[in-house]
């Protein structure tokens, strides 16, 4: 079946917002809160397997105990509103890290959706990210590309994030497409199950966090996009054309095969 949309992951695909957006923010936020502990890259790594920020938060807190200094009283009289309280100071500070131009977009993305929309194609973002994360990415980030997003789905459009495949079967609803007529591009293994579950072809560009995740319902696995001028590398599977960089022609090639 020919393809008629892309379908774009945010939180680690469109940009690297785990590594230099978010772990920050939220240690931001906890130092203003006057809270002793910090969220290292080896520690996040391990919350990513939550579904979303604040779900990170109270798991953080069930099962690793930290010492909550001043903030103990609220936590024990409401730990979910605490927790919608240090991510709404968080997401401030990452706002203000994506305005600044601290996240740019990895490589391929400007062009891949760039080439999509020549071609006709639709292009959705499909996120567990709240609204507001996902707008200060398109206020900024995203803001050349912005008029090329036909549709947003958040995590709070959905009735189960993912790894659920909630958030993919409503995009292609929303778009008037069947799942084949999709392709995701994702960089987790939840995000992948989610896209699978859906039954959409997906294409993973894995990062930092991901590199041991299981990608094996992947179509093509590869380090990023890859521009003309920046080779990626596939680490499992091969780019149809066997180019150095994934081009429109070759998602739609591997779609074809599935």
């Amino acid at each position: 079946m020919t393809i008629r949309a892309l379908l774009f992951d945010i939180d680690g695909t469109v940009a690297d917002t785990e590594n230099l957006g978010h772990r920050h923010a939220y240690n931001r936020a906890f130092r203003k809160l006057g809270l002793a502990f910090r969220w290292t890259p080896r520690l996040y790594r391990k919350l990513l397997q939550q579904s979303g920020g604040r779900e990170r938060l109270l798991h953080y807190l069930r099962h690793y105990r930290p010492e909550l200094g001043s903030q103990a009283a609220e936590i024990l009289r409401d730990v979910t509103h605490w927790a919608d309280r240090v991510h709404r100071l968080k997401t401030r500070y990452f706002r203000s890290a994506i305005a600044a131009g601290k996240v740019p977009l990895r490589p391929g993305v400007h062009r891949l959706i760039s080439e999509a929309k020549a071609q006709g194609l639709k292009v959705a973002l499909v996120s567990n990210a709240s609204p507001e994360t996902i707008s200060a990415l398109i206020d900024h980030s995203l803001a050349e590309l912005a008029p090329m997003i036909d549709l947003v789905v958040s995590g709070a459009d959905v009735p189960a994030k993912k790894p659920s495949p909630d958030g993919y079967l409503q995009a292609a609803h929303r778009l008037g497409l069947h799942p084949d007529e999709c392709v995701a591009i994702e960089d987790s293994s939840m995000g992948l199950q989610a896209a699978a579950a859906a039954g959409i072809t997906t294409i993973v560009t894995h990062n930092s966090h991901t590199l041991d995740d299981d990608f094996s319902a992947a179509a093509l696995v590869l380090d990023a996009l890859g521009e003309p001028d920046r080779p990626c590398v596939p680490v499992r599977g091969r780019i149809p054309s066997g180019c150095h960089y994934l081009r429109l022609a070759d998602i739609a090639a591997l779609a074809r095969r599935r």
